[in-house]
Protein backbone atom coordinates (compact mmCIF):
# COMPACT_ATOMS: atom_id res chain seq x y z
CA UNK A 1 0.00 0.00 0.00
CA UNK A 2 1.36 3.44 -0.48
CA UNK A 3 0.89 6.25 1.55
CA UNK A 4 -1.66 8.89 0.66
CA UNK A 5 -1.84 12.61 1.81
CA UNK A 6 -5.97 13.52 2.18
CA UNK A 7 -7.51 16.92 2.78
CA UNK A 8 -9.48 16.26 6.04
CA UNK A 9 -11.72 18.77 4.83
CA UNK A 10 -12.70 16.97 1.39
CA UNK A 11 -13.47 13.63 3.37
CA UNK A 12 -13.75 11.64 6.23
CA UNK A 13 -11.48 8.82 8.15
CA UNK A 14 -13.71 6.00 9.24
CA UNK A 15 -12.40 3.48 11.21
CA UNK A 16 -13.83 -0.02 10.46
CA UNK A 17 -13.92 -2.54 13.19
CA UNK A 18 -11.41 -4.91 11.42
CA UNK A 19 -8.48 -2.57 11.86
CA UNK A 20 -8.95 -1.00 8.61
CA UNK A 21 -9.00 2.82 8.08
CA UNK A 22 -10.74 4.41 4.67
CA UNK A 23 -10.94 7.64 3.39
CA UNK A 24 -15.13 8.08 2.34
CA UNK A 25 -17.24 10.90 1.53
CA UNK A 26 -18.34 12.72 4.84
CA UNK A 27 -21.85 10.95 5.70
CA UNK A 28 -24.61 12.28 8.63
CA UNK A 29 -25.80 8.76 8.67
CA UNK A 30 -24.05 5.78 8.57
CA UNK A 31 -25.60 2.10 7.69
CA UNK A 32 -22.48 0.25 8.19
CA UNK A 33 -22.10 -1.09 12.41
CA UNK A 34 -19.28 -0.36 14.42
CA UNK A 35 -17.61 2.07 11.58
CA UNK A 36 -16.27 4.98 13.95
CA UNK A 37 -15.95 8.67 11.21
CA UNK A 38 -13.92 11.22 11.69
CA UNK A 39 -14.53 14.22 9.43
CA UNK A 40 -13.11 17.97 9.50
CA UNK A 41 -15.29 20.95 8.76
CA UNK A 42 -14.56 24.80 7.63
CA UNK A 43 -17.94 26.57 8.73
CA UNK A 44 -18.54 30.10 8.11
CA UNK A 45 -22.21 30.59 9.10
CA UNK A 46 -24.68 28.75 11.44
CA UNK A 47 -26.06 27.30 8.51
CA UNK A 48 -23.18 25.24 7.83
CA UNK A 49 -23.52 23.51 11.06
CA UNK A 50 -27.44 22.99 10.90
CA UNK A 51 -28.36 24.97 13.78
CA UNK A 52 -31.62 25.07 13.26
CA UNK A 53 -31.36 21.63 13.93
CA UNK A 54 -30.99 19.36 16.85
CA UNK A 55 -28.83 15.69 16.05
CA UNK A 56 -28.05 12.93 17.80
CA UNK A 57 -26.15 9.90 17.76
CA UNK A 58 -27.82 6.49 19.54
CA UNK A 59 -25.14 4.42 19.49
CA UNK A 60 -21.81 6.13 20.66
CA UNK A 61 -20.66 9.42 22.43
CA UNK A 62 -19.58 12.24 19.94
CA UNK A 63 -16.49 14.18 20.48
CA UNK A 64 -17.12 18.11 18.92
CA UNK A 65 -13.46 19.22 18.75
CA UNK A 66 -12.75 23.11 17.68
CA UNK A 67 -9.54 23.18 15.84
CA UNK A 68 -10.01 26.99 15.27
CA UNK A 69 -12.56 30.02 15.86
CA UNK A 70 -15.02 29.43 18.71
CA UNK A 71 -18.19 27.81 19.06
CA UNK A 72 -21.73 27.04 21.40
CA UNK A 73 -22.83 23.14 21.82
CA UNK A 74 -25.63 23.40 23.06
CA UNK A 75 -27.23 20.73 24.96
CA UNK A 76 -31.50 20.14 24.99
CA UNK A 77 -33.20 19.26 27.97
CA UNK A 78 -33.67 15.90 29.48
CA UNK A 79 -36.64 16.69 30.96
CA UNK A 80 -39.59 18.96 29.42
CA UNK A 81 -39.34 22.73 30.74
CA UNK A 82 -35.56 22.40 32.31
CA UNK A 83 -33.00 24.93 30.27
CA UNK A 84 -30.66 23.90 27.50
CA UNK A 85 -26.80 23.41 28.92
CA UNK A 86 -24.50 25.36 26.83
CA UNK A 87 -20.80 24.29 26.33
CA UNK A 88 -18.09 27.63 24.89
CA UNK A 89 -15.41 25.79 23.06
CA UNK A 90 -12.69 27.71 21.31
CA UNK A 91 -9.76 26.45 19.86
CA UNK A 92 -7.90 23.90 21.01
CA UNK A 93 -11.02 22.61 23.25
CA UNK A 94 -13.32 19.65 23.17
CA UNK A 95 -16.21 18.24 24.66
CA UNK A 96 -17.70 14.75 24.92
CA UNK A 97 -21.32 14.87 24.05
CA UNK A 98 -23.03 11.83 25.63
CA UNK A 99 -24.65 8.98 23.11
CA UNK A 100 -28.16 9.66 22.74
CA UNK A 101 -28.29 13.13 23.81
CA UNK A 102 -29.63 15.77 21.11
CA UNK A 103 -27.10 18.77 20.99
CA UNK A 104 -26.73 21.92 18.27
CA UNK A 105 -24.02 24.42 17.37
CA UNK A 106 -23.77 27.90 17.04
CA UNK A 107 -20.95 29.77 15.61
CA UNK A 108 -19.00 32.81 17.36
CA UNK A 109 -16.92 33.26 14.06
CA UNK A 110 -15.14 30.94 11.20
CA UNK A 111 -14.09 28.04 12.82
CA UNK A 112 -12.44 24.49 11.85
CA UNK A 113 -14.41 21.89 13.53
CA UNK A 114 -13.45 18.02 13.92
CA UNK A 115 -16.39 15.51 14.74
CA UNK A 116 -15.80 11.76 15.75
CA UNK A 117 -18.28 9.38 16.21
CA UNK A 118 -20.49 6.20 14.64
CA UNK A 119 -22.44 7.67 12.56
CA UNK A 120 -25.12 4.98 12.16
CA UNK A 121 -28.64 5.87 13.14
CA UNK A 122 -27.84 9.93 13.69
CA UNK A 123 -30.97 11.41 13.88
CA UNK A 124 -31.79 15.42 13.21
CA UNK A 125 -34.86 17.11 14.52
CA UNK A 126 -36.05 20.84 13.34
CA UNK A 127 -36.04 22.98 16.16
CA UNK A 128 -39.39 24.36 16.98
CA UNK A 129 -37.70 27.53 18.53
CA UNK A 130 -35.56 28.53 15.59
CA UNK A 131 -35.67 32.16 14.68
Amino acid sequence: MTATTLDLFASALRFHPDGGVRAAERQMTDSHAGVWQIAAFRVETDADVHADHWEMHPEADEAVCCLSGGIRLHLRPDAPGGAEERVRLSAGSAVIVPRGRWHRLELDGPSDLMSITLRRGTRLEKRADTR
